[in-house]
């Protein structure tokens, strides 16, 4: 059973917007919550996390471009992203943040950034 279920991804073009979704399964209130990416050929990456509490983190290479948040009472995560560069195409996860308490992974969301 699929323990996170992301949508939302798309084709774009540079510069260009998009809002990703996780559904969970679970109860996500009591967790910090993350976006990882995983590009062609590349390890899997956190592009972003969220704690408990709304406090928000993000890798240098989205910092003010992509906006994480969370709804606990829908169990969702989201992650806005705008400002879109070629180097974001990759597959979209979420998950917990603590690499200890990983979940099984969803299927993921693809998003391609292209003229």
């Amino acid at each position: 059973q699929a323990q996170f279920v992301e949508s939302g991804g798309g084709l774009v073009q540079p510069g260009g917007s998009l809002k990703l979704s996780c559904a969970a399964s679970g109860a996500i209130r009591w967790y910090t919550m993350a976006w990882y990416r995983q590009a062609p050929g590349k390890q899997r990456e956190m592009v972003a996390h969220i704690m408990s509490g709304g406090g928000t983190n993000y890798a240098d290479s989205v910092k003010g471009r992509f906006t994480i948040s969370r709804d606990n009472a829908m169990n969702m995560v989201y992650l806005q992203m705008d400002n879109l560069k070629p180097e974001d195409t990759a597959v979209y996860y979420c998950n917990r943040y603590n690499q200890l308490t990983l979940l099984a992974w969803g299927q993921g969301t693809q998003v391609t950034v292209s003229s």
